[in-house]
């Protein structure tokens, strides 16, 4: 990406998002015209793969609040004209570096000031006071942004998963030359260094990609049949990723150097996966615990006992049920719940649930009749009202 890309491209508009959106809005954005315009999904149309690319390169800028804040300063500083020399320079020349103001490293320097290393990683190379082009710097591969959906059992276990991904990569028709027979010229308007020189007023020079050569610094003489003498070419590929135990639903994994090749020797970027988790019949989830509730007859419930309750891949487990458990107590049976970074598991939360039968013979409603009259007591509801009157 060329700081000409943070000066005159507008990234909210290709994601449709206000200039103030939140991180959570940029990625539902995102998210949302990805699936729309995925190569996959949009075979053969080269509009729709643009369009990605486009939505891609903005994300990369706004779902990063480091780059986002610098290219909103970028924005601000020279949306609007560029940079302008105050009063006191006479509408000429004038003694000043702006590698001071942007860093103050150039040439091996270890100068402090200015904007630090915000706008100095952005604009550095960007301005010179001789005019002439500067050589290509080289260029981190694009971040990708991929998603998997797991069962509940993947999700707490962990699981390796195949993920199909598509980014630009050097084409392999031409090794990346860009030219059927692998003999690329060096571009005449740039002479090889990828950049141009335009004056931007007060003995500046502002340097942008060579237009010619689309920043390469190289022109093919008999332009690639596949990748039309860019060099590059969509290219689709499957990785076997590996998904941590104790994932929740909605993560966002990130793999270092997973994502697009570098450029001009430069780091490759990196692959986001967000997860999503399928909800399961039996067991529910809370953090590091697992919740499952258990029902259990009346008699259970008055009396006590032991129960047997299901664990999520293993053997059942044995509770002791205390005599006079109340509908809706919270039991926890230890360590066998989901898995924990340190590699302890979580708890499994049982909620008791005493179960009413719907349809009683005669022998039972007999017994039941003879617990009523044996319990019979006060109303259990009488204070419940005094209470309600008294609020």
């Amino acid at each position: 990406m060329s700081t000409k890309d943070f000066v005159e491209k507008d990234y909210y508009k290709v994601l449709g998002v206000p200039k103030d959106a939140t991180e959570a809005e940029i990625k539902k954005a995102y998210r949302k015209l990805a699936r729309e315009n995925h190569p996959d999904a949009n075979k053969g149309d080269d509009k729709a793969e643009e369009r990605f690319k486009e939505i891609s390169e903005a994300n990369d800028v706004l779902g990063d609040p480091k780059r986002r804040k610098e290219y909103d300063e970028a924005r601000a500083l020279f949306g609007n004209g560029g940079f302008r020399p105050g009063p006191g320079a006479g509408g000429g020349s004038f003694n000043f570096d702006l590698g001071d103001l942007f860093g103050g490293t150039q040439g091996g320097g270890q100068g402090g000031g200015g904007f630090g290393g915000g706008l100095g990683d952005v604009f550095g190379g960007l301005f010179n006071r001789g005019g002439a082009g500067t050589r290509t710097q080289p260029r981190r591969g694009q971040d990708i942004e991929s998603e998997v959906t797991l069962s509940f059992t993947e999700a707490v276990d962990g699981a390796t998963v195949p993920l199909r991904m598509s980014s630009r990569e050097p084409c392999k028709a031409c090794s990346g030359t860009g030219d059927k027979n692998g003999t690329p010229r060096v571009c005449p308007t740039c002479v090889g260094t990828g950049q141009v020189s335009r004056g931007a007023g007060g003995g500046f020079s502002l340097t942008d990609p060579c237009a010619d050569c689309k920043g390469r610094g190289l022109i093919a003489q008999d332009p690639c049949d596949v990748c039309k003498g860019s060099g590059r070419a969509t290219s689709a590929r499957t990785m076997q990723v590996r998904i941590p135990a104790g994932v929740s639903d909605g993560q966002r994994i990130r793999l270092r150097g997973k994502g697009g090749p570098g450029e001009q020797g430069g780091p490759a970027g990196d692959l986001y996966v967000v997860v999503h988790v399928k909800p399961h019949p039996v067991f529910g989830r809370k953090g590091d615990n697992l919740t499952v509730t258990v029902p259990v007859t009346f008699p259970e419930a008055a009396l006590g006992g032991e129960i047997k309750v299901p664990t999520l891949g293993g053997p059942p487990v044995t509770l002791k049920l205390p005599a006079g458990t109340p509908n809706g107590r919270t039991m926890r049976a230890r360590g066998k719940g989901a898995a924990r970074k340190d590699g302890t598991r979580g708890d499994l939360l049982v909620t008791i649930e005493v179960a009413v039968p719907k349809d009683l013979g005669d022998k039972a409603k007999e017994a039941l009749e003879s617990y009523r009259e044996a319990t019979a007591g006060p109303d259990p509801r009488a204070e419940l009202f005094q209470a309600a009157k008294g609020a």
